[in-house]
């Protein structure tokens, strides 16, 4: 996730596959119709221009942001043995705000050999309705990692340096040019630095969050926005050893909030989320969930805010030779606002097809290969997200029936595990599984905002509260 100015947030720690036959429906009948994905300052190029004259130094890919999506799409572009310049605007390492949890779905995308500096292995989930019906669900196979991400992201540019990327930090980005005095030909992007410096590249991937300029640039189309607030706060071994191998998610008292604790040493990571405009609201959760916790006594380190942006989905993901990924495409999961898997998935991504863009010799192979990543995106995360945007829906107008489906029922519990674990997704189980389309259909039946359950007022049925009656029980899976 990444971090921009919050709205009652406090200080802030911030950094701030071959193109396919012309048939209706592939990329190169969609070159020639879908005008979102396309640079409409862009001068026509008929596909047997000669090519322009050589600049004299030009990067193959330039890489704006140095995040998780970044450092994934420098590595991918680099291990294909292009020149990759990454950009970063403030010195590594650098704070983050960010829960840290990394899943199956993570770890699966991260580089070989890449060994994950974990803090912490979770086992158990306790969960939580407003700090009541509390219930622990354990497993005898890890559930997900707990990693610092100052550590994760400079070990992530480590090996996008060691495939070959080259790194500038202190550099930033003010606005990309793919057409003007700046730019010497049509098969080149002019990368604009603060002070003056223009950087000349074949292709560029923005990554340089949720804040994005490069977003702009495109014109990603936002449809969520959220607030989060974090603390990391020191505690001491008793403390700290309670709350090992174990993370609480509680639902929150307002729709689609929720809070967090994931413990990470001698540290614990404690925040809250919910929709923008709730900034007052949001604040006085927090304020309440540390001191109901028990934890009001401690001094954090560090409290901050960022905002989440989900994008819409007719949003582009592509604008000419200029593509975009992670926080700066408004790809995240929506109804967790998971963020890390779906940086790391579509950084690569977009290294991949950044290459291909950097070899097009003219405008409409870009194009196609620009739609092809766009395809790439929204045949894989896109699909994840339309389900968690159902998820979304449910949870915000029946927090309590999902609170009592996950803690009561094996199956979604099981659901749970091998989603966080990587041995499924929400978007394939939801496809492939029937029982759990059916169950999605069922929940999205019994949103029922008349009933004094929804955005408006959210309440718990009497029978969701008997269905989550108070316990500590634990369960193997």
């Amino acid at each position: 996730m990444s971090s921009e100015h919050a709205e009652n947030a406090g200080p802030e720690h911030t950094e701030p596959e071959g193109a396919a036959p012309e048939a209706a429906g592939s990329p190169d009948a969609e070159a020639a119709r879908l005008p979102d994905e396309a640079a409409p300052d862009e001068a026509p190029v008929r596909a047997d221009d000669e090519p322009d004259r050589e600049p004299a130094d030009v990067w193959d890919v330039v890489v704006v942001g140095a995040g998780p999506a970044g450092a994934s799409a420098a590595y991918a572009a680099a291990v294909a043995g292009r020149r990759v310049l990454l950009l970063e605007k403030s010195e590594l390492p650098r704070y983050k705000t960010c829960g840290g949890g990394i899943i199956g779905p993570s770890r699966d995308s991260l580089p070989p050999g890449f060994e994950l500096p974990l803090q912490d292995r979770v086992h158990a989930v306790t969960f939580s309705l407003e700090g009541r019906f509390a219930r622990t669900r354990r497993s005898r196979r890890m559930l997900f990692g707990l990693i610092n991400r100052p550590e994760f992201d400079a070990q992530l540019v480590e090996h996008a340096q060691k495939a070959g990327a080259e790194l500038r930090t202190g550099a930033t980005v003010t606005r990309v040019e793919q057409h003007g005095p700046a730019v010497p030909d049509r098969r080149t992007v002019a990368v604009v630095l603060s002070d003056g410096e223009t950087v000349l590249a074949r292709a560029v991937v923005g990554a340089d969050g949720s804040a994005s300029r490069i977003g702009a640039h495109v014109g990603v189309k936002l449809g969520q926005v959220d607030l989060g607030l974090e603390a990391e706060i020191p505690v001491p071994p008793s403390v700290a050893e309670d709350w090992k191998g174990r993370v609480l998610i509680d639902w929150g008292p307002m729709p689609g909030s929720y809070g967090w604790v994931f413990p990470k040493g001698d540290t614990l990571t404690v925040g809250v989320i919910s929709a923008r405009g709730e900034g007052a609201a949001t604040k006085r959760y927090m304020e309440d969930f540390v001191a109901r916790l028990g934890l009001a006594g401690f001094e954090p380190t560090i409290s901050s805010g960022h905002l989440t942006r989900c994008r819409t989905d007719d949003s582009p993901l592509s604008r000419g030779r200029v593509l975009v990924c992670g926080d700066a495409a408004g790809l995240l999961e929506p109804w967790t606002r998971e963020g890390i898997s779906y940086a790391l998935r579509s950084g690569r991504l977009a290294g991949e097809w950044a290459v291909r863009v950097a070899e097009s010799n003219d405008a409409v192979d870009a194009r196609r290969q620009a739609l092809n990543y766009a395809f790439a995106i929204k045949a894989g995360l896109g699909v994840e997200m339309a389900v968690g945007r159902r998820m979304l829906a449910v949870f915000e107008r029946r927090p309590g029936l999902l609170h009592a489906t996950i803690t009561g029922l094996r199956p979604a519990w099981n659901a749970f595990a091998d989603i966080t674990r990587g041995a499924a997704t929400l978007g394939g189980m939801v496809r492939s599984n029937g029982m759990a389309r059916r169950a999605l259909e069922l929940l999205d039946k019994r949103m029922d905002t008349s009933s004094g359950v929804g955005p408006a007022g959210r309440g718990v049925s009497p029978r969701e509260r008997a269905a989550s009656e108070p316990e500590s029980a634990s369960e193997e899976v």
